[in-house]
């Protein structure tokens, strides 16, 4: 074989080892001081900095069974994703929150955190809004 022909047999043999070494990030940022009444986009392992001390996170997809894009289904299924709350001056608390059944929303306290989008795959995005908890 030649020189070059043996380089480019190496070059192609060490890529899949460089990309799979990148392939484990720093841990997700945390997310602004969150505000009511906006969305916030949330991967798993973000938190969410809460105004009042207490602290989110989304922690993983539990369970999705959803209806796939673009196909007619009888149901459109169900998506649910885990988090966990702290408050500022208490214990963390883990639950859950359904895109096709309920509880779409949970109470943090004073607030209430509703669960307004979730992307499809293995670790999808999700959209959460923070709201006045209300009477």
């Amino acid at each position: 074989m030649t020189r070059i022909f043996r380089m480019m047999l190496v070059a192609c043999a060490v890529m899949p080892l460089v990309a799979c070494s990148t392939v484990a990030a720093a841990p997700p940022e945390a997310v602004p001081s969150t505000a009511q009444g906006n969305d916030y986009q949330l991967r798993p392992g973000q938190e969410i900095p809460l105004r009042d001390g207490g602290r989110l996170r989304y922690e993983h997809l539990v369970n999705d069974s959803r209806c796939a894009p673009d196909v007619q289904c009888v149901w459109a299924g169900d998506a649910e994703v885990a988090f966990e709350w702290t408050p500022a001056n208490g214990s963390r608390k883990s639950f859950s929150l359904h895109t096709g059944v309920e509880p779409r929303q949970h109470s943090l306290g004073a607030n209430r955190l509703v669960l307004v989008s979730l992307d499809r795959g293995r670790a999808p995005q999700a959209a959460v809004r923070l709201e006045p908890a209300g009477p």
